[in-house]
Order: C-alpha cells, then structure tokens, then sequence
C-alpha cells in the first residue's frame, strides 16, 4: 500500500507505473491509487496534477482495454469526483462526462455502474453539465432501459434525472421518453437509496408543468395510481426526508392542477406533514424545505389557507423560525463551529417563515390580524427588509405585501412599525424582483386611508415611481402607474400638480399607448383621480387640457376593450364636472358626436358613462355665469339631437342608465 502521504518522487514513480505499458503494472498501481485517495482531497489533487485523468480516460476508451482496467479506472474517476468543485471541473474540461456516457452503452454492468456512479456525482455538483444528456437522441432512452437492471443503476439513473431536469423543455423530453412509467414501479421497492431519488425526480418532472404532472397522476403500477403509490411514503414510519419529498411531489401535483386541493390526500396528509415538519424537533435543512413547500402549496388557494391556519399551530409554529439562539450554540452539531453557515441558514429560516407567512396571509384578515400579533413580527419584516443577503428582503416584502392587504393592519402595526421606512430605503436600491414585489406592497401603503401616506409622499415617491413608469418591466410599469393612482385619490392640489410635473404630458401619452391593457386602464384610472374636484379639474385643463383632451380622442377612436373606453369616458364626465373645464368638450363638436356615438352603442355601460357626460355638460346649479353658460349648452345638444337620444333612451331596461337619462332630461328646461 502507498503512504497516504508520499513523497514527490515516490508519487511519480507511482504514477509511472500507471502509465506503464504493463497492463497488469496498471491495474495494481490504479487499485493502490484508488485505496490511496479515498476521503483525502489533498491527494487527489495532487494525483490530478501529475496527469493521471488524461491516461484514466484512455484506458475507458480503449477498445483493447481489459475491462476490469477499465472498472478500476472509472472507479477512480467516481472518487476523483468527490472531491471539491475545482475537482469536478477539471474532470468535466478533460472530457470526462463524454467518455462516461460512451462507457453506459458497454456490455460490463459492474464497467456500467462505475460509470453511472461517477456521472451521478458529477451531476450533483454545483454547474453540472445538464445539456450533455440530450445531445444525443439514444441517451435518455438507453439510461431509461438500464433502470431495471440493478438497484446500483435505479439508483444512480433516478438521481441524475433529477439533477437534469431543469425547464420545461426538459421536462416533456423526458415524459415522452416513457420516464414516468420506468419510474412508477420504483415507488414500491423498499429500498431507501432507490425511493427517494425516484420521489425527487417525479417532483421535478411535474414542477410547474400541467401536461407532464396529469401523465404522472394518471400513471399506476399494480392497480394503484402514483399519487396513491407517493401517499404511502408519507407514512411515519419513513424517513422524514422521505415523508417530505412525498408531501413535495403531491405539492407540485395539487399546484399543476391534477390534484384537488380539497382532495383528502392533500388536506389530510401532505398539508399536516409539512406542517408537522415546520416543527422545533425537526432538523434545519428539513423546516427550511417543509415551510417553503407549504408556502407555495397554499399560495393561491383560500381554503387550503384556511385549513392550514388550524393545523397544528402552524402560526407560533413558524413563528418559531425567529428564535435562533440554539444555532450558535450548535446544540445539533449542524454547523460545526461554522459563523458563516450559522448565519446563511439564519437567513434561510428567515425566508422560510416569511414565505409562509405571505401565502398563509394572503387572502384572509383574520389570519393576518393573527400573524401580525405573533411576537415581535413586525420587528423582523423591518429587520428582514433591511438584510443585506440576497434572498430575505425579497421573502421579507413578499410577506408584507401579504399582510398589506389588511386596512386595520395600515392603519395600526404598519403606522406604528414605520415599515415605509425601510420599504422606500429598499425601493431605491433593489433588483427587479424585490422591485417588483416593493412596489406592489407601495401602491396599498398609498390608499388613501392610510396614515403611511403622507410620510412615503414626503420621501420623494413620486419621482420613485415616476422612473418604475420608464422601466422595460411591465410589471414594474403598472405597479408605478398604479401607486401614482392611488397617491391621486383624493389628494390636495399640490399632489396632483407635483404629479403630473414629475410624470409629464409626454410621458403621460406614452403609458397611454401602452400595449399593456392593465397599464393603459390604471393610467386611465390615474387621470381620472387627478380630474376631480372642481377646482383641480380647471387648474389641470387650464395647463394641460388640450393634451388631454387628444389623449381622450385617440382612445375613443382606437380599437380598446370596452372597460378601457368605458374608464375613457368617465374621465370626459369628470372634465364636464368642472367650470370652465367644459369648455374643453362643448366647443369640439367631434367629441360630442363621439358623446352621441355612445350614447346609443350596444353596451349598455359605454351608454351610462357617455350619458352622464352629457348630464355634468348641462347640468345647472343657480342663477349667473353658471347658469346662463348651462342653457348655452343645452341649446346647443338640443340642436344637436341629444335631448332626443335621452327621450328614447328612457325605454331602456337597466335601472342604472335609466337613472342617469332622466337626470340628464331634467336638466334641459
């Protein structure tokens, strides 16, 4: 036996005799360096620097090669393979993954294992070389027809699937190779190292992927379907790494559609054992993965909030991720005296719980007023808000837009919190996607009943979501629009002129052309907001009304969706609304043909909103310039035809419409 640690000139007698031309020299001197390596990094470096990859390789590819030569050297390579990332690479550059998957197609099953072990570490690392699994077409099916053949290949095959299966695409190449049925029968060999790989493949094959998971559910083996089959792994005599990738895989079933959130198997198995799994008793790493999967499998459904808000006291449970003292302490030994692994996975049950929080709040205000008195939880969304890791912030603001839904919580925890303050502070400095949530968490914090408001607006919000109205990000475009809406609602006249300074008619008319249906309809919500109250309406026309105006025009002439044209229209009654804002309608006869157009259209709401344009054009509220400017007015509709549109209108069935038609003939005298 070679020492462990040898010294230099022994080592490359060593490696000489492995290239050694003296078949039997090689294989003794490959079963010795084999021995030598084992669990020793340092080693194995220093045998990959002596060159030994390069003539490992040559002896896997050489046709005249004595297998069992070729056995020794791919198991050297599976343990060259465990070493550290820099390892893995330099066996990648070589073109170790190639020779691999040439030396799956051998005869030898031991020659095809020692290759399959190899490649499956390889796959496992850190940038594992996906794509080489389905540049050539007879990979994927050859891999698929070894499963049967041993536990070593079941093994090793399931995880590697797992580890490649990465996007859509990848997912259907796999289904329409007949993977799922392969991996069915798996589910019921009792054999740890062969379930548990072929669970975590199933999960990833059906992940977002409606069309892949109704092959996996209605796939069965031996008269029972898989979601069946994956139940019973469920059970808590299993492994709980076992019981969680089961409760994972029904997930993404439940998510894909092709199970009922309010089938018993969800609600009384896989939502109970992630819950169960969030708890004290359970490992880090296992409370981490049971909480970010329960996030996303109640995100978007009520009842299975709901449901999930009275299991097992999920609330203090994950509350529970926030008392982390025991972590330094390392009362479990995970994290080995380690400062920086202590404080990522601080992070990580920080994200975890956050997450949760977010999907468990999202829809009810009774969960939410619960959450929000678990103890100090505002304090750690502040303290998440500012984290300066990558992925908090973002669970962080997730869960506040969750629990900023609630308007008693606006008022109250979110006031006394101060929680605009580090929400602005992120909002200046964010990647899009915490961008895009933040945002989104802004336009609740700008609603009009909340104290918030003010202070948000004093730290120079508007030029902040004026720029998000810029960005290439649809998303991000309509949440500025949208908090720019909110923040006009009601406002004072300095708002509203602050806004539309900041934002520009320019500006303005580009929004207004936006492809985006839910942009051009908040903008058009924001003009509206901006064009009530008598006196804003004439100070805004009086700067910008013929802007305006050609705005309107545009959106009545082109082809939009009726709430679209409906909004448009509204905001031509809010114009009428004003004194000398009228003007602006009245003296251009097009768009009182256009007011005429849809007072007798076929949808009933464009008819409302067109009529009680007219009805704010003419109506007359007292002796003087109001007055005598009304009967101007109804002169001229008169002439026009108008008040005979109303007469005929008055035949109408909607209550609504009928309502505003005879206010509108009340006014003509």
């Amino acid at each position: 036996m070679i020492p462990s640690y040898m010294e230099v000139d022994q080592s490359k007698d060593f490696v000489a005799q492995i290239f050694s031309s003296d078949a039997d020299k090689c294989l003794e001197a490959i079963r010795t360096l084999r021995n030598t390596i084992i669990g020793n990094n340092k080693q194995k470096k220093h045998f990959v620097n002596l060159g030994i990859v390069p003539r490992l390789l040559h002896f896997m590819i050489d046709e005249n090669c004595d297998v069992q030569l070729m056995i020794e050297s791919a198991v050297v390579l599976g343990s060259l393979s465990k070493g550290t990332e820099e390892d893995i690479q330099g066996l990648i550059e070589n073109g170790c993954v190639s020779v691999l998957l040439k030396g799956i197609f051998h005869s030898n099953l031991k020659y095809v294992e020692s290759c399959l072990r190899c490649l499956r570490t390889i796959m496992s690392s850190q940038y594992p070389p996906i794509d080489c699994i389905y540049q050539d077409s007879n990979i994927i099916p050859h891999l698929i027809n070894l499963l049967p053949k041993s536990v070593i290949t079941q093994e090793c095959i399931t995880h590697i699937f797992a580890t490649a299966c990465k996007t859509p695409d990848q997912q259907v190449v796999l289904c329409s190779s007949g993977i799922i049925s392969a991996l069915t029968p798996m589910l019921s060999i009792n054999i740890y190292n062969v379930q548990m790989p072929t669970l975590r493949c199933l999960a990833v094959l059906c992940h977002q992927n409606q069309e892949v998971a109704m092959t996996v559910a209605s796939t069965s083996h031996n008269g029972e379907t898989v979601p069946n089959l994956v139940t019973k792994l469920l059970a808590r005599d299993k492994p709980p790494e076992m019981q969680m990738s089961a409760a994972k895989c029904l997930t993404y079933l439940c998510r894909a559609g092709v199970i009922h959130p309010e089938d018993s198997i969800i609600v009384l198995k896989a939502l109970p054992t992630l819950i169960r799994m969030c708890k004290k008793d359970r490992s880090y790493k296992e409370r981490i993965e049971a909480a970010e999967t329960l996030a996303y499998l109640i995100e978007v459904d009520t009842e299975l909030q709901q449901a999930a808000s009275i299991t097992d006291h999920v609330i203090k449970t994950l509350a529970d991720f926030f008392k982390h003292n025991h972590l330094s302490n390392n009362q479990n030994g995970d994290m080995n005296g380690n400062s920086k692994k202590v404080e990522s996975t601080v992070d990580e049950l920080h994200k975890a719980a956050f997450l949760a929080f977010a999907s468990l709040g999202a829809n009810d205000e009774e969960i939410r007023r619960k959450i929000i008195e678990s103890e100090n939880m505002m304090d750690h969304i502040v303290t998440g808000l500012e984290n300066t890791s990558a992925s908090v912030p973002l669970a962080a603001v997730t869960c506040l837009h969750s629990l900023s839904r609630s308007v008693q919580q606006l008022r109250t925890s979110f006031q006394d919190h101060a929680v605009w303050k580090p929400l602005m502070k992120l909002l200046k400095n964010a990647p899009d996607d915490v961008l895009t949530v933040a945002s989104s968490t802004l336009c609740n914090l700008l609603l009009e009943f909340s104290p918030c408001k003010e202070p948000i607006l004093e730290q120079g919000a508007v030029d902040l979501l004026v720029d998000l109205t810029k960005r290439d990000d649809p998303a991000l475009r309509l949440n500025g629009i949208w908090a720019l809406m909110n923040m006009a609602f009601q406002a004072d006249q300095r708002i509203k002129s602050q806004i539309l300074c900041k934002l520009g008619t320019d500006q303005l008319f580009r929004i207004l052309a936006d492809p985006n249906v839910n942009i051009l309809m908040k903008t058009l919500g924001l003009l509206r907001n901006l064009l009530s109250n008598k006196p804003h309406i004439d100070d805004i026309m009086s700067k910008h009304g013929n802007q305006i105006m050609q705005a309107v025009i545009l959106i009545l002439e082109g082809d939009h969706p009726i709430e679209v044209k409906e909004q448009t229209l509204c905001i031509l009654a809010n114009v009428a609304d004003g004194e000398s804002a009228k003007d602006f309608i009245i003296t251009n006869e097009d768009v009182l043909k256009k007011l005429m157009n849809y007072m007798i259209h076929t949808n009933v709401k464009l008819q409302t909103a067109a009529t009680f344009c007219i009805s704010n054009l003419i109506w007359s509220e007292e002796e003087g310039r109001s007055y005598s400017g009304s009967m101007e007015r109804q002169a001229k509709l008169r002439e026009m035809g108008v008040q005979k549109v109303l007469q005929q209108l008055l035949s109408t069935n909607d209550s609504t419409l009928f309502d505003k038609v005879k206010t509108a003939l009340q006014q003509f005298t």
